[in-house]
């Protein structure tokens, strides 16, 4: 990270000077009631939808809650949390944790050295960025929904992404653009945190989730990876052989994970790629239909109406015009 940065980050702060001198952590900073609810209206200006703050350090943080999305980037050193009152981790630098609004969080306490930044972000604060950036990724859409709603089973995000520099620039980005106040930051910081997303989407291997959704989870993240990366050529049957699971068993959780169909998932992916090219390029409607998976050209006209009211050829007109 960028060393003036890094030194902002690393100051003593005024609390942390209070915490030195012996006195306790006052959490009335932070909470509005005594819910061991963490209130963003306490740290985070009116207006704003994202903003960071230095980690606390010198003492251990009581276990709370917030009523935003918080994201943990170190920047050095290492944190230990305990999530839901028994899952440990130690987060290393570079490493970030995502935590949902229903999630019971705890820190223990960190030193000099262990510099962390906290993200305040809320909810409506991801609308935007995946308005902007990604409405028709299927994977970014599971991964934000899951953390916007009441979820205990996947309350938490742990990405080991410190060897990989694509994410490391990015997030890098943002801090720069937040620290510093760049002019137009919102979009700015909105785009940013689109495409910090879609880096995490290219690095699922590094991803870990609670251990009682490990698996369940984990094959419809890669159900959903796969309908992105492969669109033209996946099929359900290839899926369930490389888990060992039944075809049944997968269509059955996929529905119930994603509140839709194997079949609706890779027909919105196609007609989305579809959207696309008849927009952007002079393919021929039959190139766009063979581009995206579809060899027959009448199903393909018979599924985009179905989704647009109108066929491709229309579509690509009123577009255009």
């Amino acid at each position: 990270m960028d060393s003036n940065i890094l030194n902002k980050l690393s100051a003593i702060t005024t609390e942390e000077e209070k915490l030195l001198q012996g006195e306790n952590l006052n959490m009335q900073i932070y909470m509005s009631k005594k819910n061991r609810v963490i209130d963003s209206s306490k740290i985070l200006e009116k207006g704003k939808l994202i903003n960071i703050r230095a980690h606390t350090r010198f003492t251990d943080f009581p276990t709370h809650r917030h009523n935003y999305i918080e994201m943990m980037y170190m920047c050095q050193g290492e944190t230990t949390h305990i999530i839901n009152y028994k899952e440990s981790m130690t987060i290393k630098k570079g490493e970030i944790l995502l935590l949902n609004q229903h999630a019971y969080h705890s820190i223990k306490k960190a030193n000099e050295a262990d510099i962390a930044i906290n993200f305040i972000i809320l909810p409506e604060f991801f609308d935007l960025a995946f308005d902007m950036i990604s409405s028709n990724n299927l994977l970014a859409d599971f991964l934000i929904n899951s953390l916007k709603i009441d979820n205990d089973e996947v309350s938490y995000i742990h990405l080991k992404v410190a060897d990989i520099l694509p994410v490391q620039n990015t997030i890098e980005n943002l801090v720069w653009s937040i620290i510093n106040h760049q002019p137009n930051n919102r979009n700015i910081n909105q785009v940013t945190m689109g495409l910090l997303f879609l880096q995490f989407l290219n690095y699922t291997q590094y991803m870990s989730i609670p251990d009682k959704c490990n698996l369940s989870h984990s094959i419809v993240v890669e159900v959903l990876r796969d309908i992105e990366q492969n669109y033209k050529n996946t099929s359900l049957s290839q899926i369930a052989q490389r888990f060992n699971v039944s075809v049944a068993y997968l269509s059955k959780l996929i529905k119930e994970k994603t509140g839709y169909t194997y079949k609706q998932l890779l027909q919105q992916k196609r007609i989305a790629k579809a959207e696309t090219l008849l927009i952007n390029t002079t393919l021929s409607i039959q190139e766009i239909a063979c581009a995206v998976g579809y060899d027959n050209i009448s199903y393909f006209y018979s599924i985009f109406k179905n989704a647009h009211k109108k066929s491709p050829k229309t579509y690509r007109l009123e577009l255009k015009d």
